[in-house]
């Protein structure tokens, strides 16, 4: 029934009034209920049986964006002016794809494109990318398939579309180790990068204020929990209600929020130019040399912020009284232990980094890969779920490897604070533990760590996306 509508749309319309017929043509067509405007509902059936597969999130914005007097629903006018404006953007981004200018896209210029952007991808990945755009099997794209692909698709332009696969660090668990954002030029000329700087902090700081219990007990357990005095998850929350009542439950909270702006900022800024020194090539940045490059932002903002990484875990610890604030806090330990006192644990915190932002990226890379090599059968836009799935996987094993130093950085932080305890180097206390409590005494805490993961995620990314959509930044 719609095959006719589709080939009359789908094909090159080399006038205005061809244009028109055919909007005016599928526009009729979508509006299955006559009342000259159509809705999410309509859209969504009318594509289906024309066999263009869109997802609901997407024909919603879709939607969002054409609808200018806000009645839920596109008129003809409001319909015909969307596509528009749409295909003047999909066209300059098929243009700037077409390197040869030959009318096709093919497989080395899709590799090319993404390249330029920072993302390197293997010619199979490409293909796969290619296949699920191409129509015709030909392993090219012309001007019309690639219209028919993203006509009914709110991404316009190529950042747009290999974000999709673009590693973002969004999902906040409460680790600040991973790979910054890449953003392009296009992204900070316009400003775009700090409105999605700001939305993942916003996220952040929302995802750790509510997983702050559950991470106030790993740090607890990290420090007190040993084989001679076990605690129980259970037992634990008792032991911090009956000390300090439910509020004590967000000790250090404050202060683990506060830390995520200077660090965001740090990072991004220190990344783009450890780029510029580390790329053989201008403007292109391969991808050790990204990890590289990420590894050593990431190094540069815990040194500066470390003193605030200290703060927090002596605010963790906390007992009722100890501390006014963090302001007395950072004053009594300054005249007590003085300044190096601030930077206790560094050298496992800095040893932490690679493992994790390594770990993090390669086992986030092989998920990827596995995905596109399995299941990009008809798009190579992967869906939100699995999306969430590969970065909290990824993540979970990163933290996973590099927990022991996590809790040895933690212990040093703490262990003038905790009466009677020796102050001890990390070789010692490595030793040290693995001599009274074996190997798994270096993963105490792990439990309420790895429970935090799925709610942290979740909270982050939905935040996150109420901030993307209240800042203006379309997806």
């Amino acid at each position: 029934m719609y095959q006719s509508v589709k080939k009359l749309f789908f094909t090159d319309c080399h006038c205005a009034d061809d244009a028109s017929k055919a909007y005016e043509e599928l526009f009729a067509r979508l509006d299955a209920d006559k009342d000259g405007k159509v809705d999410v509902s309509e859209l969504k059936a009318g594509l289906a049986a024309m066999g263009i597969k869109s997802e609901e999130g997407a024909l919603q914005k879709i939607i969002s964006a054409g609808d200018q007097n806000k009645d839920e629903g596109l008129d003809f006018s409001e319909f015909s002016k969307y596509l528009k404006e749409h295909e003047k953007k999909l066209r300059l981004t098929f243009k700037k794809l077409d390197k040869n200018k030959d009318g096709q896209i093919d497989i080395m210029e899709i590799k090319q494109s993404l390249a330029d952007l920072g993302l390197e991808i293997s010619k199979e990945h490409a293909e796969k990318i290619l296949q699920s755009i191409d129509a015709d099997g030909t392993m090219t794209v012309d001007w019309n398939e690639w219209r028919e692909h993203f006509l009914f698709n709110p991404a316009t332009n190529l950042q747009e579309i290999i974000r999709y696969w673009k590693h973002t660090t969004v999902l906040d668990i409460g680790d600040s180790l991973t790979i910054p954002d890449e953003f392009t030029e296009e992204e900070k000329t316009t400003g775009l990068w700090w409105k999605q700087l700001t939305a993942g902090a916003v996220a952040g700081a929302v995802s750790r204020t509510g997983t702050a219990p559950l991470d106030r007990m790993k740090v607890f357990m990290q420090v007190h929990a040993s084989k001679s005095n076990k605690i129980s998850l259970v037992g634990g929350f008792k032991q911090m209600l009956k000390e300090g009542g439910m509020t004590s439950l967000w000790r250090g909270n404050g202060i683990n929020v506060m830390k995520i702006a200077p660090e965001t900022a740090i990072k991004f800024m220190v990344y783009e130019q450890y780029k510029k020194l580390l790329s053989s090539e201008p403007g292109k940045v391969k991808t050790h040399e990204r990890f590289m490059a990420g590894s050593l932002a990431g190094a540069t903002a815990q040194t500066a912020i470390y003193p605030m990484e200290v703060m927090k875990t002596r605010m963790t610890l906390r007992k009722t009284g100890q501390y006014s604030g963090m302001f007395d806090c950072a004053k009594k330990v300054l005249k007590n232990e003085g300044v190096k006192a601030f930077y206790k644990g560094y050298i496992p915190n800095i040893l932490g980094i690679i493992p994790y932002a390594g770990i993090d990226l390669a086992v986030y890379e092989s998920l990827k890969n596995f995905w596109l090599s399995r299941y990009a059968k008809d798009t190579a836009n992967p869906g939100v779920l699995v999306l969430l799935g590969c970065g909290t996987i990824s993540s979970t094993c990163g933290q996973l490897a590099s927990y022991p130093l996590a809790l040895i950085r933690t212990r040093m932080q703490a262990q003038a604070s905790i009466e009677g305890s020796e102050q001890l180097p990390m070789s010692v206390m490595v030793k040290k533990i693995m001599e009274k409590e074996g190997f798994f005494g270096l993963y105490r805490g792990i439990l309420p760590n790895f429970m935090k993961v799925i709610p942290a995620v979740s909270i982050s990314y939905v935040v996150y996306e109420y901030m993307r959509s209240g800042l203006g930044i379309q997806k």
